[in-house]
């Protein structure tokens, strides 16, 4: 007897593998070669690409929830996520509705990505992370584990963001009527790099190829190519050539 429940709706590709206790529902199409696993649910109209896992008890597709007195979050429903060939999704992850995960994206245990949220090619999102509302991660980044991604950041391709680190994008902490019209994400641009436990304040910019260190706080804007240091954090020193993005090898 099954003991899982796919919608009359939904498209199951060859050789797709349903875990004991999960939902599909109404419209959701999931390509050949994939395996769901355990208490998984999939909401309605999802689209799933092939050779895709999801581990145990994630949910895909959630709507997102509004407080009364929500400062960032929009209302109305989300369009169905999407996920690209090749990923890759732990157990105990939430996609939210309206977000994207390109091909090959691996999302580690516990993360969770939140509406309108696009994640490039290849890019690991790592155990834990949060990535907030209206941000978009380019290809070939690492965000490791524990970083929190704050509503309205943009990471530029092969950015590496360490264990740990924390973003804002609002200056007012949470008073006055003024803030509604400042709240500003941060932005990293290609190949930005920014350390252990470090703290990066609202809408500020990092530089490509720039590094903002290990338990850092940046109140301003890292110039490209340059290393950020200390509390709060000034310019100590160029990368390393050998550091930089165009001497990896690596091909886009």
């Amino acid at each position: 007897m099954e003991t899982f429940y796919v919608h009359p709706d939904a498209t199951l590709g060859t050789g797709t593998e349903i875990g004991r206790y999960s939902v599909i529902s109404e419209g959701v199409s999931i390509g050949p070669g994939c395996v769901i696993g355990h208490h998984v649910v999939v909401h309605a109209g999802t689209r799933i690409g092939s050779n895709v896992r999801i581990d145990d008890h994630t949910v895909i597709g959630k709507q997102p929830m509004r407080a009364a007195n929500s400062a960032v979050t929009k209302g109305g429903s989300q369009p169905a996520p999407v996920i690209e060939n090749d990923c890759i999704i732990g157990t105990g992850v939430v996609l939210y509705a309206g977000s994207n995960l390109a091909r090959g994206v691996l999302v580690a245990d516990f993360a969770s990505i939140r509406e309108r949220v696009s994640v490039g090619d290849f890019t690991i999102v790592g155990r834990g992370v949060s990535i907030e509302n209206d941000c978009t991660v380019g290809r070939y980044c690492k965000l490791e584990t524990n970083v929190y991604l704050t509503a309205y950041s943009e990471v530029e391709d092969r950015c590496f963001i360490a264990p740990g680190v924390l973003t804002s994008n609002d200056n007012f902490i949470g008073r006055t009527e003024e803030r509604f019209k400042h709240f500003k994400g941060v932005t990293v641009r290609k190949g930005g790099r920014i350390g252990v436990g470090a703290v990066v304040l609202p809408g500020k910019d990092i530089g490509p190829d720039s590094v903002v260190a290990a338990g850092a706080v940046l109140t301003r804007d890292a110039e490209g190519g340059k290393v950020y240091t200390g509390v709060p954090a000034r310019k100590s020193g160029d990368v390393p050539d050998e550091q930089k993005l165009d001497n990896q090898g690596w091909e886009d």
